[in-house]
């Protein structure tokens, strides 16, 4: 727990020229007595590609620090030109205000700063030399970015802890390598089982394809009888074709012979009733009633 919390952190002159000083009004809250004086800094970035264009604009010592809510104003100089690459002069970059207890930074606020011309002409068109009279700074107060540290105070028990705790029943754990290395060899094993069981599987179906292939193999041979036996019983349907063909042709010369008779019964009948004419001729008064 921090014994001085920052509670508000306000700009002043905002905006405001490139060269004219900050200012801050500064909130915070001190919840017991402290034996040293705070230290607030100001911190300009003054290239975003190198730390070494950084420059510090203002520090500041606060104390005694009474118990309670407090508010100061801090004022800052405005940054060295000299120390700024002239091509990072105007566009965006950042302020740090910070505070350490002891030399140990326990807060930090970050906010952006828009440097640019007071006209849209120079804005538009800017001189190839920086004319600063003209550069305004706008820093943009709504939007600040705030860091904190835990930190040793005045009390031991204040200090935060460098290590873990210690954790006896930890030593009676085994070692998470030692496990994970076992485990790692119980999912290759098993892995390797799983390969070798889908090869026996793998094997086991190929023996049975080429059991499968020499069963329909072997019963082939017989397909020879089954055309001899197609053939033969073509040659018995021909035969009986040929048995029918020949009924038919007996059945046919029955016909012929019962049309031969019928003829000859006719040529009979026809002697008969030539008789029977003779006989009527012979005996006019009789009649034959068949």
């Amino acid at each position: 727990m921090s014994v001085v919390s920052l509670l508000g952190v306000k700009v002043l002159n905002n905006p405001a020229p490139f060269d004219a000083k900050y200012q801050f009004e500064i909130t915070f809250e001190c919840l017991e007595p402290l034996q040293k004086d705070l230290e607030w800094k100001l911190t300009y970035v003054g290239s975003a590609t190198s730390s070494e264009h950084d420059q510090e604009l203002d520090s500041l010592l606060v104390g005694p620090i009474p118990v309670g809510v407090n508010k100061f104003i801090f004022e800052a100089d405005s940054p060295n030109l000299k120390r700024i690459p002239t091509s990072e002069i105007l566009g965006v970059t950042v302020i740090l205000l910070s505070c350490s207890y002891d030399d140990r930074e326990f807060v930090r606020v970050g906010y952006y700063v828009n440097n640019e011309y007071d006209t849209e002409e120079m804005n538009d068109d800017p001189p190839a030399k920086p004319v600063i009279e003209k550069v305004r700074r706008h820093v943009l107060a709504e939007k600040p970015r705030v860091t904190r540290f835990a930190i040793k105070w005045d009390s031991e028990d204040s200090a935060p802890a460098e290590f873990p705790p210690e954790q006896p029943e930890a030593d009676v754990v085994e070692d998470d390598g030692t496990a994970y290395g076992a485990e790692e060899e119980e999912l290759e094993a098993a892995e390797a089982g799983a390969v070798e069981g889908a090869d026996a599987v793998q094997e086991d179906a190929e023996d049975e394809e080429m059991a499968g292939a020499e069963d329909t193999a072997g019963p082939s041979a017989p397909k020879a009888e089954d055309a001899e036996s197609d053939a033969g019983s073509e040659d018995l349907e021909a035969e009986s074709s040929g048995s029918e063909e020949e009924d038919i042709e007996e059945e046919e010369g029955e016909g012929d012979e019962d049309m031969e008779m019928g003829e000859d019964g006719e040529g009979a009948a026809a002697t008969e009733a030539g008789k029977g004419e003779k006989l009527q001729g012979q005996h006019p008064g009789e009649v034959m009633v068949h």
